[in-house]
């Protein structure tokens, strides 16, 4: 069972030390990451999204997290906050 539509992951790889979600924003190289004081503000909007859903957002099914974390990224709702 795929849980995340945009990266594949699976519930098996999600408990598999190597693929935490923080392993994975760790790992992503410098020149594509958010600094901290934007992923801290998107995160900020995010949690207060009415479609945020445990991490996941509603509107994508992606993790807001990783989403946030990645520099091109942008919010996928139709009034994008970030």
């Amino acid at each position: 069972m795929r849980i995340c539509k945009r990266c594949q992951w699976t519930k098996e790889m999600l408990d598999k030390e190597l693929l935490k979600l923080e392993d994975y924003i760790a790992r992503i190289p410098e020149d594509e990451k958010t600094d901290d004081t934007e992923y801290e503000r998107r995160l900020l909007l995010c949690d207060s999204c009415e479609f945020m859903r445990g991490g996941l957002c509603g509107r994508c099914g992606c993790y807001v997290a990783l989403r946030a974390a990645k520099k091109r990224q942008y919010c996928p709702d139709v009034h994008k906050k970030w």
